[in-house]
């Protein structure tokens, strides 16, 4: 395994120091994560790029890509309402490529609950604002702060008109382009008649029901479901497929709508005006969505410099569990795929994860891309 080298000391504390006054609870997170889980707000192309072990027996795991997941699983585990949790530790990715898998040291902050004091876009600034300020600590100083939305594109598929089951699929691939590149490729289609297989019978099945059948082929077969899965979240994966092979696609007129939609990357006001001219009218939840960045903006103009600012609608992230504003920050000296810092929003996630829906946002630095002698 390939790990990271050392950040001298002083460019180190200068990178966590933000993190150290944020106000924050120091948490830490198992090393060993469940496969599963992370596959489910993933997907299966992330089994790739995450490092998988297994004992003789047991179910898959893998050792953790970030902390973000696990920190909301502590969270929930606690009971609290709220709260807010910074970290310190080691992450572990494979290489898709085949090279050696890595292991990096990260610094984060998570936060769940509503602050009383701040709007939701305020909160949003304020964390994009830390990694920021953290991030330049490090001393390059050719940082860009890219900005994106994942509910601005539901806003503009809502903005669309389109069918209800069409425009449920396309806000979940919002965040994965190749869900999303997929619903594009099969535009000016009628959606085929069946998903085939054990999609189909499953189809139309309740849940409960849905999960007995499978546990009646996999005992006929004398088979055990892989990758820690139960056999409910089998079945429901495969009715949605099979409900989306049935579902109808875009025209080819909307499917090019939606691709101007994703090529727009532009300094941020500029973006919001091109995202203007392409819808047929402001919706309330467009209109919604650019008076939050009337107000993000505003504050984050405050710690970096409007210049350095871009807005890309397509920006997302490997998991697909955020549904409001992203950021990454890039540094012109590494390529888009390996970004400074990350976060967003991604207020469903603990709802996902067996809890109940609440605001949260949070952020991650790699310290190593940060300081201005690492990674190039």
């Amino acid at each position: 395994m390939r790990t990271e080298p050392r950040v001298p000391e002083a460019a180190l504390s200068a990178i966590r120091t933000p993190f150290l006054t944020a106000a924050a609870e120091r948490v830490d997170a198992p090393i060993l994560q469940p496969l599963g889980l992370l596959l489910d707000l993933a997907g299966e192309s992330m089994r790739s790029r995450l490092f998988v072990v297994q004992a003789e027996g047991g179910a898959e795991a893998c050792l953790r890509p970030d902390f973000t997941v696990a920190v909301a699983r502590q969270h929930l585990e606690s009971g609290a309402a709220g709260g807010r949790y910074r970290y310190e530790g080691q992450a572990f990715r494979a290489a898709p490529d085949g090279a050696q898998p890595e292991e990096f040291l990260q610094f984060g902050l998570e936060q769940f609950g509503a602050d009383s004091s701040l709007s939701p876009a305020l909160a949003d600034a304020e964390i994009a604002a830390l990694a920021w300020e953290s991030a330049v600590a490090g001393g390059r100083r050719d940082l860009t702060l890219w900005l994106g939305d994942i509910a601005l594109f539901a806003a503009f598929v809502e903005d669309m008109g389109l069918a209800e089951a069409l425009a449920a699929r396309l806000k979940r691939a919002a965040g994965r382009p190749r869900l999303l590149q997929a619903e594009l490729a099969r535009a000016g289609g009628e959606g085929e008649a069946a998903a085939g297989g054990i999609a189909d019978l499953l189809a139309g099945l309740s849940e409960a029901q849905a999960a007995d059948l499978l546990r009646e082929i996999w005992a006929l077969a004398g088979i055990e479901p892989v990758g820690g899965r139960g056999p409910g979240e089998i079945a429901q994966r495969l009715i949605r497929r099979a409900e989306a092979a049935r579902a109808p696609a875009l025209s080819l007129t909307q499917a090019e709508a939606v691709r101007r939609f994703l090529t727009i990357s532009d300094a941020p006001e500029m973006a919001f005006d091109q995202v203007r001219a392409l819808t047929s009218g402001v919706t309330p939840a467009m209109s919604a969505a650019l008076a939050g960045w009337s107000e993000r903006l505003e504050q984050l103009t405050r710690q970096a410099p409007a210049e350095r600012l871009r807005f890309a609608t397509a920006l997302g992230h490997a998991f697909d569990y955020y549904d409001g504003m992203t950021f990454e920050i890039r540094s012109d000296a590494l390529d888009s795929h390996r970004p400074v810092a990350v976060g967003g929003r991604y207020d469903g996630l603990l709802a996902r994860l067996g809890g109940e829906a609440t605001a949260a946002v949070g952020c991650m630095v790699r310290p190593w891309r940060a300081f201005a002698g690492g990674e190039s």
